[in-house]
């Protein structure tokens, strides 16, 4: 039998009942009912009940462990009786039966506990970072994160996209921010920068021939913090294609962003391809922003009408100088392509 373990802690099922095991994990939590004891096990993968009885040999070891202590237990995998099944739970129509526990590493009291999902201020979950880590929903987002990088990648490589990975270290190539410099040890008094996007790597890319160009990039750029990007460094698809017009980009592009959103949406609803495509002076008109939320189901009207010679002095004069100010339809300038650009 394998040192640690022979299966992960949400693999084991009924039909394995009977079956002498090996698990390795994490006390999530524990519940002591006097002559029996009930242990969570977790590991990376999920959650194993394992139960102990007074009578055990491994009684007094699990009795003993704190939460988030690590320990390995061999024993028998048991059916649960029909009003202990937990359906919440992967395992949860079987438990171990533990015969025999070797305690890995003993954890002292914590400093904030790991079970449940109570919030806690942000400098002690940074300053325990490795306990916040071990949290469900942290651990489940980062895991979520791997997944969607992962599938964007497969999709990318599927549309004929070739991955590169370009240098950190480089020369300054500004893109609206300041740049993080680190000072150069051989050249004393000159520094590189950190790429605010790998800018003039991927042209070379390009200018080379490499005809599809994609990259998961790291972006370093010395600014606040926005709402959806993280101060200092984030991450982007960053892509390129060679002999191509703005509609094939789109081809290109909403398969993948679709695709990630359907795998990943949990059953909510995604708007198929191809996304609907608003031309700029429209979106500004009736949202005010050429990058609008569809959810939101407000748009702008146009109300001078009703406020033309109203009895609302103010509205009143705001249209009729609005009228007088406007060029008349002979002097309009002409519409230019930009005006159509899609968004």
């Amino acid at each position: 039998m394998h040192a640690y373990r022979t299966h992960n802690c949400a693999e084991l099922r009924a039909g394995q009942v009977g079956e002498t095991v090996k698990l390795s994990g994490w006390v999530h939590r524990k519940r002591d009912h006097g002559n029996l004891l009930f242990i969570d096990l977790r590991d990376h993968y999920g959650l194993t009940q394992i139960v102990s009885d007074i009578a055990d040999a491994s009684f007094k070891a699990l009795e003993s462990v704190r939460a988030e202590s690590v320990i390995t237990v061999e024993g028998t995998v048991v059916a649960r009786s029909a009003e202990a099944v937990n359906p919440n739970l992967a395992t949860g129509e079987i438990e171990v039966h533990a015969s025999a526990v070797t305690v890995q590493s003993v954890a002292q009291e914590l400093p904030m506990p790991v079970a449940g999902e109570a919030e806690y201020p942000e400098d002690i979950r940074l300053r325990y970072r490795y306990l916040d880590l071990r949290r469900e929903r942290i651990h489940r987002n980062i895991v979520l994160r791997s997944n969607v990088i992962a599938s964007i990648r497969r999709r990318m490589v599927d549309q004929g996209f070739t991955e590169f990975q370009t240098p950190i270290l480089t020369a300054s190539s500004p893109e609206g921010a300041r740049d993080y410099l680190v000072p150069s040890r051989v050249h004393p008094g000159k520094f590189y920068a950190l790429p605010q996007a790998p800018q003039m790597f991927k042209q070379l890319i390009m200018v080379a021939g490499f005809d599809r160009y994609f990259q998961i990039a790291p972006c370093f750029r010395d600014e606040d913090a926005r709402a959806d990007r993280s101060p200092g460094e984030f991450y982007q698809l960053d892509l390129e294609m060679s002999f191509v017009t703005q509609d094939d980009v789109f081809a290109a592009l909403e398969p993948v962003l679709g695709g990630v959103f359907e795998e990943f949406s949990e059953g909510k609803p995604v708007t198929p391809a191809p996304f609907p495509r608003i031309p700029y002076r429209e979106a500004m008109l009736r949202y005010g922003s050429d990058k609008p939320d569809l959810r939101n189901p407000i748009q702008i009207s146009d109300v001078s009408d009703h406020f033309r010679g109203s009895g609302f002095g103010l509205f009143a004069r705001i249209v009729e100088a609005a009228a007088s100010s406007a060029p008349s339809p002979r002097r309009a300038p002409p519409t230019r392509a930009a005006n159509s650009s899609t968004t």
